[in-house]
């Protein structure tokens, strides 16, 4: 019988490993993107279909294929069979215009395959176009709330310059009033809240009052909410991890290196390394219950040691991201932070090597490669300028963290999303097919042409193709194979 095993959906009678179009289960310290929702058609027994033309496949070991479309869209292990009913599509024809002999020995399994090979896309209508309904952009609407400018780090590639500003309590209410005002305006069911800085940890107790009032609002105006707190680590307490339990906050640390991969480039004020205060706070969230996501920044410094950091992170089963160094005006003066493309694809295969000894059950297709994301095809890189704000110490909107000097409202403002939207200066977060370079090739829709901002500042442009395009492309291929053995290790589980 044929085989498939992917993620989304009961394939086969397999159990699926994750939710359907899944982007991450690991929170991240930028702008998440807006990703749409796939709505695939089943096909019935007499509609027209072919293989399409633009699919790969790639051998995994002695049963089983890889299949992806470049393009964008899910990944699947294909056993002999499977990828035998994909090979009887290269012509236009019908699942009842299979041969009578397979009908035969596969019953309603091969109705099934072709059903499943079409919600794939790796079947399409004889037009070419994938068997799929109209998509729905993301329906949560994210905002970063910059609490406080202060940090105990002086990390080398900080975007930041450190001051004692902080925001207060009232400044804080009414950038949630605000947050909710756009939300209730444009109709989105969930609102996500990014406690940051500085480091949020330094002005804790906001964050708790904060967002209990949120809990309110979304209480009274049917609303989901979602909470994390994006910190450092090195100053976290037994009581904050309580506290961010009790009121259903996540937490995402930051740890780019085990040692002086790390202290090298996140160290204290004082010049002394955190590597150490951060394993004690990870360990410390994770035996009292709660799980930190890991952010791990790859900075030329960094890399060599990357393997042995994904290997410390794996061991402990513990969600993570790997980030490049994106240059900033804070950070440009250090030359060895930049990213060498050879010695950084050899540092990133060097990391895949160790999750392939080790690999996870969760999905870690839109983890590996930065701002790239392969669960699911999408236009842009991120979600600035569409449903995400971030409010400044003072009260000040903007489009992204990295532009806060640059706030086109408030949160006096009645719609401070409008605004953000309506702002024809700032950041241009622009479609993946408007950006020269990116347009015709085959992986846009999991790249969308990388962070605009570092773009614009590596070419003065929007419109242009990632800095970091020739490092995607040398590893899509690697993340496409660490998805397939992922697969095949616990589709059976």
């Amino acid at each position: 019988m044929p085989v498939i095993f992917t993620d989304g959906w009961n394939i086969q009678g397999k159990r699926s490993l994750s939710d359907p179009g899944s982007p991450c289960d690991c929170d991240c310290d930028c702008a998440c993107p807006d990703l749409p929702t796939w709505n695939p058609a089943r096909p019935t027994p007499t509609t027209q279909l072919v293989r399409n033309p633009t699919l790969q496949t790639a051998p995994l070991d002695a049963t089983y294929h890889t299949a992806w479309i470049p393009s964008g869209g899910h990944i699947a292990a294909l056993d002999h069979d499977a990828m035998q009913v994909l090979g009887g599509f290269v012509h236009c024809r019908s699942c009842s215009d299979l041969p009578a002999d397979w009908h035969s020995a596969w019953g309603d399994a091969l109705d099934n395959t072709v059903d499943d090979l079409a919600r794939l896309r790796f079947l399409i209508s004889p037009e070419g176009t994938p068997l799929e309904q109209s998509t729905e952009g993301s329906m949560t609407l994210v905002a970063w709330l910059h609490v406080t400018n202060a940090c105990n780090l002086r990390c080398r590639y900080c975007y930041l310059r450190k001051t004692d500003e902080a925001m207060s309590p009232k400044t804080g209410r009414a950038a949630i009033d605000a947050i909710f005002r756009s939300a209730l305006l444009h109709n989105f069911s969930a609102i996500k809240l990014k406690y940051a800085g500085g480091e949020p940890t330094l002005n804790f107790p906001l964050v708790i009052t904060l967002h209990e009032y949120a809990a309110e609002l979304a209480q009274r105006h049917g609303r989901d909410l979602e909470g994390v707190v994006l910190s450092n680590g090195v100053g976290l307490t037994h009581a904050m991890v309580d506290a961010m339990l009790a009121h259903d906050l996540r937490l995402m640390i930051s740890l780019d290196g085990i040692g002086p991969a790390h202290d090298n480039q996140r160290a204290f004020a004082n010049g002394a390394g955190s590597c150490q205060a951060v394993r004690r706070s990870i360990e410390r969230a994770c035996a009292n219950g709660l799980v930190p996501s890991i952010s791990i920044t790859v900075t030329d410094r960094s890399v060599d040691g990357l393997a042995e950091t994904v290997a410390w992170v794996l061991d402990r089963n513990l969600p993570f991201s790997l980030n490049f160094y994106r240059e900033n005006d804070a950070s440009a003066s250090f030359e060895d932070l930049r990213l060498g493309e050879a010695r950084l694809v050899e540092g990133m295969r060097g990391a895949f090597q160790a999750i392939e000894a080790n690999l996870p059950r969760r999905s870690l297709r839109a983890a590996l490669l930065d701002r790239a994301n392969l669960a699911v095809p999408h236009n842009r890189t991120c979600s600035a300028g569409s449903n995400y704000m971030v409010v400044d110490p003072h009260g000040r909107i903007g489009q992204c963290q990295m532009q806060m000097e640059q706030s086109p409202t408030s949160v006096e403002a009645e719609d401070p999303l409008a605004s953000l939207r309506a702002n024809p200066t700032g950041i241009q977060n622009l479609a993946v097919d408007e950006k020269e370079g990116c347009r015709d090739c085959e992986w846009r829709y999991w790249c969308t042409g990388g962070c605009p901002l570092q773009t614009f500042r590596a070419t003065g442009r929007y419109d242009v193709k990632s800095p970091n395009c020739n490092i995607y492309k040398a590893l899509f291929p690697d993340v496409i194979r660490l998805e397939g053995l992922r697969l095949l290790k616990y589709a059976d589980a």
